[in-house]
C-alpha cells in the first residue's frame, strides 16, 4: 500500500515539508529506499538525491533522529573528544531532497518490492539499499546476551553504550581490573579493540594508574598488532596483558551478575567487563533473506548488488564482499559506487567502473596516531586489495602527530560528506 500523508509525516523529520507531490500523490519518479542512516546509508541517499537533481525519489529509513558515529568513540572513552562531537542529525540530508523517515524497517517483501515499517506503513521501491550495520551472534560469548549489556557493555553500536562504559571505567575501584572480551573475525572496526585498549589505558594512567587491563582474544593475530603492543609498552608499561587462543582466549564465558570472566576454566574477578561479541549483518538483512550461512550478506564485487536479488544492494558492515574491512570509510566508499550505479540505471547517466578505498586511523596516546589502509578493485568473485600501507613501529613523534591530525581532518570531511 502507498504511504498515507498523515502517518508518513508523523515519522518524518522537520525537513519533510520539501516532499515532492509525486511522493505523496502517486509515484512518477523511480523510487529508491535506503535502510540505515549511517556511513553507508546516509552517503548513498544524499548522493543519489543530489546527483540526480530530483529525478529519483529517495527515502531514507533510520530510527534514530541523531546518529553517533562508532568511529572516534574510542577517543571519547580516552577523554580526547566530547560525546556530543560524535552526534549528527539528518536535517541537511533532508534538505537535499531525501525523504527521511524515522522508523524501524521490520521486513522486506521482495516480490512486492516494499519495505514494512514498525508503524505499519509499507514503502515501495524500485531499488533498495540495505545498510543496517551489525548485530551480535547470539550465544557467541556464553553467559552474555543483550539483556546483560547494562552490566557488561559492548559499546559497539552507535548510542549511549559507550557513555555507560566510560562511566564504569571512571568509577572503577583503585587498582581494579578491566577485562575486554575481544571479538573473532570479521568484526566492525573502528571502534577497534586495540585502539580501545589504548584509550582505556590512557584514562586509567591518569586517574587509576595501578589498575590493570586484561584482553581475552580468540584471534591469533589482529590488525596493527605490532603498533599497539609497541604503544602499550611505551606509554602504559605493565598495565596491559593479552591472552590469545594458545592460553584460553577462545574458551571464555562470563557471569555478569558476579562480574566474573571464566577463561579456559579459570575464574577472573573483574571490576569492568567490555564484552564485544561475534558479529553478523544487521537483523533486517536476515529478515529480507539477504544473508548466507556466514551471517553476512553476499554481494557482487563490481557494484555491491545482493547476490540474492537484482534490485537490492547491501553495503557497509553488513556486506560479505571480500577484502575490505568493516569500517565507516569502507561504507562511505562503497556507497558512492552504489549511488553511481543506481542513478545510472534509473536515469541513464554514465556508470563508472568501481574503485574502493579505506583507511583506519587509531590513537595510541596523546599525538601518537597510526593508520592502515588500502585501495581495492572488483575481482572475479570478491573485492580484492590492490595496494596497501601501514604505519611502522619506531616512527618519530612528529610523524605520529601528523597522522593523528590527519585523522581529525578525515573525520570532519567524512561526516560532512555523509550528513552534509
Amino acid at each position: 500500500m502507498k504511504l498515507k500523508r498523515r502517518s508518513f509525516l508523523g515519522t518524518a523529520t522537520l525537513a519533510t515539508a520539501s516532499l515532492s507531490a509525486p511522493a505523496l500523490m502517486g509515484q512518477t519518479r523511480p523510487r529508491v529506499v535506503v535502510i540505515g542512516g549511517g556511513s553507508g546509508g546516509g552517503t548513498v541517499a544524499r548522493y543519489i538525491a543530489k546527483d540526480s537533481n530530483g529525478a529519483v525519489d529517495v527515502t531514507l529509513i533510520e530510527p534514530s533522529r541523531r546518529y553517533y558515529t562508532c568511529y572516534f568513540s574510542n577517543l571519547y572513552l580516552g577523554g580526547f573528544w566530547e560525546y556530543d562531537a560524535l552526534g549528527h542529525d539528518y536535517g541537511n540530508i533532508a534538505r537535499t531532497g531525501v525523504n527521511v523517515v524515522h522508523d524501524w524497517a521490520v521486513g522486506v517483501d521482495r516480490d512486492a518490492q516494499t519495505v514494512a515499517l514498525a508503524s505499519g506503513e509499507r514503502v515501495p521501491y524500485d531499488r533498495l539499499v540495505v545498510a543496517p550495520g551489525i548485530d551480535f551472534v547470539e550465544g557467541s560469548v556464553p553467559g552474555w546476551d543483550v539483556s546483560q549489556q547494562s552490566l557488561m557493555p559492548h559499546a559497539y553500536k552507535s548510542g549511549t553504550q559507550v557513555q555507560l562504559l566510560k562511566h564504569q571505567i571512571e568509577t572503577m575501584r583503585e587498582g581494579g581490573l578491566f577485562v575486554m572480551v575481544a571479538p573473532p573475525n570479521p568484526y566492525r572496526c573502528p571502534p577497534g579493540p586495540g585502539e580501545r585498549v589504548c584509550m582505556v589505558a590512557h584514562m586509567l594512567a591518569q586517574s587509576n594508574p595501578s589498575a590493570k587491563i586484561l584482553v581475552v582474544d580468540p584471534k591469533e593475530t589482529y590488525s596493527k598488532q605490532a603498533l599497539f603492543e609497541e604503544g602499550w609498552e611505551r606509554h602504559y608499561p605493565g598495565m596491559v596483558t593479552r591472552i590469545g587462543p594458545d592460553f584460553g582466549g577462545e574458551n571464555v564465558e562470563v557471569r555478569p551478575e558476579e562480574m566474573e570472566v571464566i577463561i579456559d576454566g579459570m575464574v577472573e574477578k573483574a571490576d569492568v567487563v567490555n564484552v564485544i561479541p561475534a558479529q553478523k549483518a544487521g537483523k533486517i538483512a536476515e529478515l529480507a533473506g539477504l544473508t548466507n550461512d556466514t551471517g553476512w550478506a553476499p554481494v557482487r564485487p563490481g557494484d555491491m548488488r545482493s547476490t540474492m536479488d537484482e534490485n537490492i544492494f547491501v553495503l557497509g558492515d553488513a556486506s560479505h564482499q571480500g577484502a575490505m574491512p568493516k569500517s565507516g570509510f569502507s561504507a562511505n566508499s562503497q556507497a558512492k559506487v552504489v549511488a553511481n550505479v543506481i542513478r545510472g540505471e534509473l536515469t541513464g547517466s554514465r556508470i563508472f567502473p568501481a574503485r574502493y578505498s579505506n583507511t583506519c586511523w587509531s590513537l595510541i596516546a596523546t599525538d601518537d596516531g597510526v593508520k592502515v589502509g588500502a585501495t581495492y578493485e572488483p575481482g572475479a568473485e570478491q573485492i580484492e586489495s590492490v595496494t596497501s600501507f601501514i604505519s611502522q613501529t619506531g616512527e618519530d613523534a612528529d610523524l605520529r602527530r601528523q597522522t593523528y591530525e590527519e585523522s581529525i581532518g578525515w573525520y570532519n570531511g567524512i561526516v560532512a560528506d555523509i550528513f552534509g
